[in-house]
This record gives C-alpha cells, structure tokens and sequence, in this order.
C-alpha cells in the first residue's frame, strides 16, 4: 500500500480516531481529585523546583526579551512544555500497540490510528498548557498575541515529528522490548542535550570545538524550543533557515516514521 493510500485511509477513519482520541483524554486522569489540574501542576512544579536550582542557587540568567522582560520561570517554561510534550508523547505513543493488543488481535483497522491517537490527546494537553502561558506572558506584560498564529504553527510541526518518532518506536518496541529501556535512557540525554534549563548563549560562548557545536545544533528541539522563544519571550521572527530546518525534519520524521511502520505492522498481531 503506497503512503498516498495510507493516509487516505487514515482520514476514512477519523470518527475511529475521534473516539480514541477521547478516550485517552478520558482516561488520563480518571479518578484522580484534581483532573485535568495535573496537566498544569506538573510543569508547574518542575518549573518551580529548576528555577530554584538554576536561577537562584547557580544564578543563571535569561536572556533579555521584548521591553526588557527577564524572567527566568517564562523563559523555562518556553523550552519545558515543547519538551514535556515531546518526551510524554514519545514515551506513551511507543506503548500504545502493547496497551491495546487486545484490540489489536481482535479486530482490523489502522494500527497507526492508536498512536496518532495518543499524540492528539497530548497535543491537546500542550495546547492547554500554552495557553496558561501566554495568560502569563500578558500578566507580565508582554504583548504575545501577535505571535501566537506563528507559535501554533511551529507546535503543529512539533507534533508532526514527534508522530513520526511515535510511529517508528511503537512498532519497534514490539518487536524489540528492550526499546523502552534504550529510550528511557536517550530521553535523559536529550533533555540535557537541548537548551531547556540554560540559555543556548552558554553552549555558543563556550570553548567548544565547532564541530561540537554543529552537532548541538543540528538537535532539531533546539530549532523548535528557540523558534517558540524567540516568538513569546523575545517577540521576534525566528531565523528563516531554522524554520525551514524545522520543515524539513519534520516531514522526513514522519515519512520515516510512517515507512517503517508500514514495512512491520505486517506481523503485529503475532508478535503481540
């Protein structure tokens, strides 16, 4: 079945996608006391326990945004919600053949509907969260609204590799379990790896060799997590060769992502 094919039939069945869509939402925080509240107090946390250690104990400081904002909490925050996105969505997605075997065994539809899925239900939660921060920009003054149809787009891009990702690592982990292992321990990395907790400044004020450098940037969260500050914190256009990255690797993503899938979804059943 060519790509073309596949996809249309993604699209045939997108009430099937809808239903999943919402009953992983539904299901995320069923039964807890503060529902959907763990979506925003989870960052929230996070935010509070880096800013601690980063800005007040080590004294880093960000850079300097659009009217002479310098908040590190919102510039954190700019770099920590793509980032929880990116490693919930990953971690989730590459189980979500292995939580739906049953159904899987059972029945046939597009096994790709199940991890595309669980990336709109996350998505929903990044938007959510996105939202509270742009209420917060406003709070502190800066004037985010104007760049918001900007924002959205670089956060559909994200999602577009993040699902390529997704798609690739669920049927791997199907056939390899000890990928979730492997995974765990590179998200680790990456996180350290992408200028979340730090300013970029840092990395290129360091003595580094460039090749190093090079290699730094080439980490495609570096393009979106910058791209999303220079459009909230500091109000301006994000480099164009960086946007055009940021296309580029996000449709090779979903493409190798998507071809994978399709080359070892033949034997899903039997495996799981």
């Amino acid at each position: 079945m060519s790509t073309r094919e596949a996809f249309a039939e993604l699209r045939a069945s997108r009430e099937l996608l809808g239903n999943l869509t919402l009953r992983e939402l539904r299901g995320k925080y069923k039964r807890t006391a503060l529902g959907w509240g763990w979506s925003l107090l989870n960052p929230l946390a996070m935010m509070a326990t880096y800013s601690v250690v980063f800005s007040v104990l080590l004294k880093v400081e960000p850079p300097v945004g659009k009217d002479g904002l310098s908040s590190y909490p919102l510039f954190l925050l700019c770099g920590l919600l793509p980032w929880t996105f990116v490693s919930n969505t990953i971690s989730a997605g590459m189980e979500s053949l292995l939580a739906n075997a049953n159904l899987i065994k059972k029945t046939w539809f597009r096994r790709e509907i199940l991890v595309v899925s669980t990336v709109l239900s996350f998505l929903v939660s990044f938007a959510t969260e996105m939202a509270v921060l742009t209420v917060a920009f406003l709070v502190f003054g800066a004037m985010v609204l104007p760049w918001l149809p900007a924002a959205v787009l670089v956060m559909a891009l994200l999602a577009v590799f993040v699902t390529g990702l997704a798609l690739l690592l669920s049927v791997l982990n199907v056939y390899f379990r000890d990928a979730r292992y492997l995974v765990s321990i590179g998200l680790q990395l990456w996180f350290y790896a992408t200028p979340i907790l730090y300013p970029i400044q840092l990395v290129r004020g360091a003595d580094l060799p460039g090749w190093v450098v090079s290699a730094y940037t080439a980490n495609p969260l570096v393009g979106f997590i910058e791209s999303l500050r220079d459009l909230l914190y500091v109000q301006r256009v994000p480099p164009l060769g960086t946007l055009t990255y940021l296309v580029v690797v996000s449709a090779a993503s979903l493409a190798l992502g998507a071809w994978a899938f399709s080359r070892l979804e033949g034997r899903l059943a039997e495996e799981l």
